[in-house]
């Protein structure tokens, strides 16, 4: 059994590619207005917005306990519509010796992939924290078809 993983989800987007997009690199201070329950807290710590070079922070709601990261973006592309997060600091690094995301938005298509590495045979795969990214994202989703 091997300690590196990825896992790849998928959710299709009934209110177009280019505003989830926004939402997460232009708006990312609203993602905790509009998913609540999942995401507390969003902070910028250098940089401006969700630009590459920029370090960034979450707190969040993970299986009823509060979590932290930080993130270095390691890439923001509005063309190809792609994010890439490099955690740097935070509860998921007490797990994995590495873990970063990418969000892509394609046609009606959002895909999350988690790239991660366990510390241990015994840790589990990240999926609560996918969980947690899911749900985001269908409450961004519907926040978006409400306007």
């Amino acid at each position: 059994m091997g300690l590196k993983g990825k896992l790849i989800a998928s959710v299709e987007m009934k209110c177009g590619e280019g505003s989830f997009f926004d939402i997460f690199h232009i708006n990312t201070n609203q993602v905790p207005n509009i998913s609540p329950k999942n995401i507390v807290h969003f902070g910028i710590h250098e940089g401006e917005s969700v630009k590459t070079g920029s370090i960034v922070s979450w707190k969040y709601n993970e299986a009823g306990q509060e979590m932290y990261m930080k993130h270095l973006i390691e890439a923001a592309d509005p063309q190809q519509k792609l994010i890439k997060w490099k955690v740097i600091e935070g509860d998921l690094l007490k797990l994995y010796k590495y873990c970063n995301f990418t969000t892509s938005c394609d046609g009606q298509w959002t895909t999350w992939t988690i790239d991660y590495e366990k510390k241990t045979e015994d840790t589990p795969e990240p999926l609560l924290h996918l969980g947690v990214i899911l749900a985001m994202t269908k409450d961004i989703e519907s926040h978006l078809l409400k306007k």
